[in-house]
């Protein structure tokens, strides 16, 4: 299936609009990704909580097969681990290879199976992965096939929405790529809402097995929609692969952007790993009669990532109108001062509140912080790759700026092994500290690299695609 004549067939089809003037395929891959999200962050904000509070616990760890030499594979390299802390070294290994099994999967998708083949192996291993979840015993397998299938299914279903346009139609393609991003943040929002409540009042395993259903109805709608999606999207092919010196130069300072969102990044993403441990412990959740479910609060970042859309365009439109709009490395720097701010949030909240539990109003000022940190520093990173890396790499390149989150997620699964040996202020004074870093660098290097990488600029749509 995915010969040429069938692919164009296929994109001749799908390329006609039927709705809001983009292609029928667009909205099938907008809803399977919602699906998918929901399912996925859904899943994420109970892992940490579920690690440290059942699962490694006596009495359950015993039943994973094979954890005692997974655990002594880990401790070889880290040393000896409390529960917490290896909670948050699986948490950091887990999340990180999401982040690298893209790759693999899109090269597999590239040269053999095409691209559709690729979401259905996908969200069929991320189904099992779900449901394994569900059980003690395939802790280890549910975290492998979840790992899997999302590297089959994420950089894929993402190559497809591009390719339901013909080339030349940017400003569409544009939008169409915004309309996809809503479907993912409408499931980092909704998934820990509803996920975290049914883990709160009928238990951890109902949770998960939600997130199950909802990657089955993703697979549903995305093979419903099957006919109207390229088979094998066709990638650009240049002449040579050899990169001028100016090329090179490019290249290298994109790859130190990279390191630097790094910073920020881990100062970010801690957001999903030790900070909901953090909240059980210190913050008060009783309200009136109803206990707030801790993942709850990681919806708050994800609400802020959509509402603060339209509020930095139009701080960025308004800094235009008057020559002072930020280049690109400004804005990830500016994005690393924020997080940084942000953490610094939780440290005020921590000597505010002495010894009585945490207002429920600092963690939410925290994770909404970090929604607008966020739309600061990814969306223009990816903006910025996308416009400068040479024709011949463009696509590694984007590749490349995935692997910081790689690296960003194992290193806050390091980080979170010394939340129990520090205060919590400590800590998270820690991740204000990183995120300043970032912070820093961009003040010490940004004017250099923003000459290396070209001060044209462009207007970019703001499209998160986490």
């Amino acid at each position: 299936m995915g010969g040429k004549h069938d692919t164009m067939t296929t994109l001749t089809r799908a390329g006609d609009a039927t709705f809001m003037g983009h292609p029928k395929g667009l909205f099938y891959l907008a809803f399977t990704e919602a699906w998918e999200r929901f399912s996925y962050y859904g899943m994420t904000a109970l892992l940490a909580l579920y690690m440290v509070n059942q699962l490694l616990l006596p009495g359950h760890v015993e039943h994973i097969g094979g954890f005692s030499g997974f655990r002594a594979a880990v401790e070889s390299i880290v040393g000896p681990l409390s529960t917490q802390a290896l909670a948050s070294q699986i948490f950091g290994l887990y999340s990180g290879f999401v982040y690298f099994t893209p790759l693999l999967g899109g090269m597999i998708a590239d040269r053999w199976i095409g691209q559709r083949n690729g979401v259905v192996i996908g969200a069929l291993s991320m189904s099992a992965g779900h449901i394994a979840m569900t059980f003690d015993q395939s802790f280890l397998l549910a975290l492998l096939l979840l790992v899997i299938g999302s590297g089959f299914l994420k950089g894929n279903i993402s190559a497809q929405v591009g390719a339901l346009y013909p080339p030349e139609d940017e400003a569409r393609r544009t939008r169409g790529f915004v309309i996809f991003s809503t479907g993912i943040n409408i499931g980092a929002v909704v998934g820990p809402l509803l996920c975290g409540l049914l883990a709160q009042v009928y238990g951890w395993h109902y949770g998960f097995g939600i997130a199950a259903i909802f990657m089955f109805l993703g697979l549903a709608t995305y093979l419903y929609g099957y006919r109207y999606l390229p088979a094998r999207v066709e990638r650009r092919k240049f002449e040579g692969t050899r990169l001028t010196a100016a090329d090179r130069r490019i290249v290298f300072a994109l790859i130190a952007v990279m390191v630097i969102t790094i910073f920020q990044s881990t100062a970010f993403y801690q957001v999903f790993n030790v900070n909901p441990i953090w909240i059980q412990q210190h913050v008060a959740l009783d309200v009136a009669s109803f206990r707030i479910p801790v993942p709850w609060f990681q919806s708050i970042n994800s609400v802020f990532s959509i509402l603060g859309v339209p509020l930095v365009l139009w701080i960025w439109r308004y800094q235009a109108a008057r020559r002072r709009e930020p280049d690109e490395l400004a804005k990830i720097g500016m994005g690393a001062w924020i997080a940084a701010v942000s953490n610094l949030i939780l440290v005020v909240a921590i000597f505010v509140s002495g010894n009585a539990p945490v207002h429920p109003i600092w963690p939410f000022l925290y994770s909404a912080a970090l929604g607008i940190s966020f739309l600061y520093y990814w969306p223009t990173l990816l903006a910025l790759v996308s416009r400068a890396a040479p024709a011949k790499v463009n696509a590694t390149m984007m590749g490349l700026a995935f692997m910081s989150l790689f690296i960003s997620n194992n290193l806050i699964g390091w980080i979170g092994g010394f939340y129990e040996k520090m205060s919590p202020a400590e800590f998270w004074a820690t991740h204000a500290a990183i995120a300043a870093g970032g912070g820093l660098l961009v003040v010490l290097f940004g004017r250099g690299l923003s000459r290396t990488l070209h001060p044209a600029r462009r207007a970019d749509e703001l499209s998160p695609n986490r």
